[in-house]
């Protein structure tokens, strides 16, 4: 027992992260006595816009892997369950309900897709660089515009701090805007950003799962991404729902570290469901036979993790 208490805090020290960036290892499971609760600022609502900028090297493949995720949000539910619609749903039925009485949709706009193959900044940016690409991805008032960085490029914070990280009003954009940055881990830190789907960096060693869509990099791409867009429409201005500072808060999934099925503890990401077919594990169908892993969703109601497997 002590020396998975070690551990734990070993973890924690290596993983306290900037606001609304994402838990690294994702090991430690906080106290029920823990709350995450309304602060009574902002929420995104109604229809959200999605825009998008690929910073370096993103196959077709890749980028469909990550395209099929956000039509399966809102826009084209799945027909079998679990599905990533119903995790959808929860984060609506929670946090967003009162907001907006016809529902909250995420609509991914195919104009506004911008790809950077010439790494125009360089292949090692700040995260001020990061805001930039988010203003060139045409981030407006209440649309969330993302950024994705590819494998070899190198940002400030990440791995060492960060997966991803999610904002507001980056300069030159749209005041009420909001960005989300994620990288992908699979060359520079995939134990530390795309657990399950590597080999852990720190704490409990287990098997690497099997990535669902067959690359551990971009199944773990979706996993922070999809953490980060629970965290910007729940608490996109840094005021609304989370716990601890706002300025290094827990939201809606962070509060909920390294849970994803029932049954899950430090190292081991819960009782997932695997395809027979490629032995990936997963705990969401999505649109075109997708099937992804999301994070636990914290229920402000109860203080209990919720989990859709």
């Amino acid at each position: 027992m002590a020396s998975l208490v070690l551990v734990v805090a070993m973890v924690l020290s290596l993983a306290q992260l900037s606001a609304g960036s994402r838990r690294l290892m994702e090991l430690y499971i906080p106290p029920p006595s823990d709350q995450l609760t309304d602060h009574h600022g902002g929420v995104l609502s109604g229809d959200i816009r999605v825009s998008t900028l690929w910073y370096g090297s993103f196959t077709s493949a890749q980028k469909s892997i990550v395209y099929d995720f956000l039509l399966s949000l809102t826009t084209a539910p799945s027909a079998a369950t679990p599905s990533v619609d119903q995790w959808w749903g929860t984060i609506d039925q929670l946090y967003l309900s009162s907001a907006a009485a016809s529902g909250t949709r995420v609509l991914l706009d195919a104009r506004a897709q911008v790809s950077d193959e010439a790494y125009s900044l360089g292949k090692s940016l700040t995260l001020a660089q990061i805001e930039q690409l988010a203003a060139r991805a045409g981030a407006k008032k209440g649309s969330i515009a993302l950024v994705f960085t590819d494998q070899d490029v190198a940002v400030e914070g990440f791995c060492s701090s960060r997966c991803g990280k999610h904002g507001s009003a980056a300069p030159g954009a749209e005041a009420g805007s909001t960005y989300i940055w994620v990288g992908n881990a699979v060359k520079q830190c995939p134990g530390q950003c795309a657990w399950p789907f590597a080999q852990p960096l720190y704490g409990p060693q287990g098997a690497p799962l099997v990535a669902p869509n067959g690359d551990a990099g971009m199944d773990g791409l979706v996993m922070v991404l999809a953490t980060m867009v629970a965290g910007t429409v729940t608490n996109p201005y840094r005021d609304g729902f989370y716990q601890g500072s706002k300025d290094a808060p827990l939201e809606a999934c962070t509060a909920c570290p390294g849970v994803y099925a029932s049954g899950a503890y430090p190292g081991f990401p819960g009782n997932l469901l695997v395809d027979q077919t490629t032995g990936g594990s997963y705990n969401a169908n999505g649109v075109n036979g997708r099937k992804y892993l999301l994070p636990a969703l914290y229920n402000p109601a109860t203080s209990t993790c919720n989990t859709l497997v």
